[in-house]
């Protein structure tokens, strides 16, 4: 055909190309034998004869198979049009977009298909379960219709059976009712013929009366109808007046007269006044009973107490010496023992006779032997050899420790006191002389008791009081001195007695009135001052040139080691346990908040720190099991709890009244 076009059958309108007819079929043969009864018509080309003939060829060897399905049909169709793309070049692209359009759309359908069939097969399955739920379902319905027709059935029997009672219940009423009202007519017919045979009665029994009446002879000739009403009359006033009495006596059975009900009132508020009277009077009385029972009380246990100290006094005591013998002794004579002896009791002035024998003898010693290294000695005092001895003056000594406090005070870097000490004095004497100077300070300060600055020191130093209690002590006697200035509105240096006592009072709530008493008594005051009366205040915290407070600022100091000891007696009750047996933390944490409630929780934990000896870091959580594991001797607790600045903080909770 060599690419050339042939223009049939654009002239052979009526004859088909190629129809989808299966060879050597009866329809076939028909057109077979009609092509063959025109033959003076156009001849088809050979190349299209040729296709038909090979399409007709596969078409009949897939008929012949018995599995050939519509995608083998397809094939032979599919070939003849590659056939037909590859002779006609000029319509090649064309033709094969065309197949391929086709062919893409055949895949697609493949590949939908292809994707559908597992749904197909899903839909199988569920249409399946669904068709047996449905049946199950059906089935259970028909098992309970069965059921609530058999319920149905019972229900309307038991309806059945109700309404056969309910009927037989209503006739059984109706007849009652009918009995009911044949009986009430018989009973009223009764009631009546009773009331008719009652009145007969009574009027036979008024004609009898009448006629009795009418035949006494003190009546005689009165109309009997008259006398029958006057007697009717009369009835019915003695019913009436018999109710009205009866109503009295149930009204007023209980009722007395009014004149005796007053009198008994009167009676019973006099009664009533006397007995208040006698009700507080007796109270009176017996508060002042039990006041002078606890009055009686105590002087008994004071007689007790003065009795046993009398006793042990008359046992101990020797015969009171005669300390004007050591006024020729004392350096300085009769005057200045005067002076060292005066409001001094006899122990104080053994302490005075001790610290002048004392200084005596430091005065005629050049050295002091050196005490060695050992970890008995304290650090500032271990030496071996001889150590000068600088002999400094009393109020030298005095000045150096008050400026050893100034600059203690003043640091911010807290080493130990005694290591301070021994560096205070290598930086104010030198390296060469500071153990010179230990030793001199320390044997003055040993021996002098009775110097206020030198004893503190000394205790502060030794470790058996706290550096707190110097400084807290300080300070409260600086914020004492700044009350009074601040009520010293005048600025003069001078407060009366009364401004005196509120300021004390304002500064010491938890003092008691008489330690109040004692404060200003050692200020000036006595029983014939009056409130008016001046006050120099500024006097009261002066110091001499050897460091003595005056008798005020001494009297503070007694009081708060009197107190401390007070604070830690009632401690000692509190716990109710001997001093060599040993006490938990919790039970002293326990007695503390029970004395002092007031405590905070650092207060605390700062005693139970000390009386331990445990770092606060280290003291184990209110409630936790570790507490009771930390035990200690109550001796020993109570000794180094005495060391440092323990006081009471509020008022103690008063115990209930029994």
């Amino acid at each position: 055909m060599g690419g050339h076009l042939s223009p049939w059958p654009t002239y052979t309108s009526g004859q088909t190309i190629l129809q989808n007819r299966k060879p050597c079929s009866d329809d076939y043969r028909k057109r077979v034998g009609s092509c063959q009864q025109h033959p003076f018509r156009t001849a088809k080309p050979q190349y299209l004869e040729e296709l038909e003939n090979y399409l007709r060829k596969e078409l009949l060897l897939l008929d012949l198979g018995t599995d050939s399905t519509q995608e083998l049909r397809l094939q032979p169709y599919r070939e003849i049009f590659e056939f037909f793309i590859e002779d006609f070049k000029t319509y090649k692209p064309l033709l094969s977009s065309i197949k391929n359009a086709y062919e893409g759309m055949l895949a697609h359908q493949r590949e939908k298909i292809r994707a559908l069939e597992p749904l197909k097969a899903k839909l199988v399955t569920v249409n399946e379960d669904c068709n047996e739920r449905i049946l199950a379902m059906r089935a259970e319905e028909k098992y309970e219709i069965s059921l609530l027709k058999k319920e149905k059935m019972n229900l309307l029997k038991l309806i059945d059976k109700k309404n056969e009672e309910k009927i037989s219940l209503q006739s059984e009423v109706t007849k009652l009712r009918k009995n009911l009202a044949e009986e009430y007519l018989h009973y009223l017919s009764e009631r009546d013929a009773c009331k008719i045979l009652i009145a007969d009665l009574n009027e036979l029994r008024y004609q009898r009366e009448d006629m009795s009446l009418a035949q006494s002879p003190g009546i005689w000739g009165e109309d009997p109808v008259k006398l029958t009403l006057a007697l009717k009359m009369t009835r019915q006033d003695l019913t009436r007046t018999q109710m009205e009495l009866n109503n009295m006596k149930a009204n007023f059975g209980d009722v007395v007269p009014r004149r005796d009900f007053e009198m008994q009132e009167k009676t019973n508020k006099d009664l009533q006044e006397q007995l208040d009277t006698l009700r507080a009077s007796y109270e009176e009385v017996r508060k002042e009973h039990e006041i002078l029972m606890q009055l009686h009380m105590s002087t008994l246990k004071e007689r007790d107490q003065f009795f046993s100290e009398l006793q042990e006094i008359q046992r101990t005591s020797t015969p009171r010496p005669d300390w004007t013998k050591c006024k020729d002794v004392v350096a300085g004579g009769p005057e200045r023992w005067q002076m060292l002896a005066e409001g001094k009791n006899s122990d104080q002035l053994v302490d005075v006779l001790l610290e002048e024998i004392g200084s005596g003898l430091l005065r005629e010693k050049d050295f002091f032997p050196g005490l060695g290294y050992g970890e008995a000695i304290p650090a500032f005092l271990r030496f071996d050899g001889l150590v000068e001895n600088k002999k400094p003056s009393k109020k030298d000594v005095v000045n150096l420790l008050k400026d050893a406090w100034k600059e203690r005070l003043a640091e911010e870097q807290k080493e130990t006191f005694p290591d301070f000490f021994f560096n205070f004095l290598e930086h104010r004497f030198g390296p060469s002389d500071a153990m010179a100077w230990a030793y001199t300070i320390f044997e003055n300060i040993k021996i002098f008791h009775s110097n206020e600055v030198m004893s503190q020191f000394y205790a502060v130093l030794m470790g058996k009081r706290s550096e707190n209690v110097y400084v807290t002590q300080k300070e409260t006697v600086a914020q004492l001195l700044k009350e009074m200035t601040n009520a010293d509105s005048q600025n003069e240096g001078l407060l009366t007695m009364e401004q005196f006592n509120t300021v004390l009072k304002s500064t010491f709530p938890l003092k008691t009135e008489e330690q109040i008493q004692e404060l200003m008594e050692a200020g000036g005051w006595h029983p014939s001052s009056s409130n008016a009366d001046l006050l120099n205040y500024r006097s009261l915290f002066m110091e001499d040139e050897e460091g003595q407070s005056e008798p005020f600022v001494q009297k503070l100091w007694e009081q708060y080691m009197d107190e401390k000891d007070e604070y830690l007696q009632q401690l000692k009750q509190e716990l109710g346990i001997e001093l060599h047996e040993e006490v938990t933390l919790p039970k002293l944490r326990g007695g503390l908040m029970t004395i002092d409630p007031s405590l905070d929780k650092q207060t605390v934990n700062t005693y139970m720190s000390q009386a331990f000896q445990l770092p606060e870091s280290e003291m184990p959580e209110e409630g936790d099991e570790k507490e009771e594991a930390v035990v200690e001797i109550l001796q020993t607790a109570l000794e180094r709890l005495q060391v440092i600045d323990i006081r009471r903080v509020g008022p103690r909770e008063p115990e209930p009244a029994s």
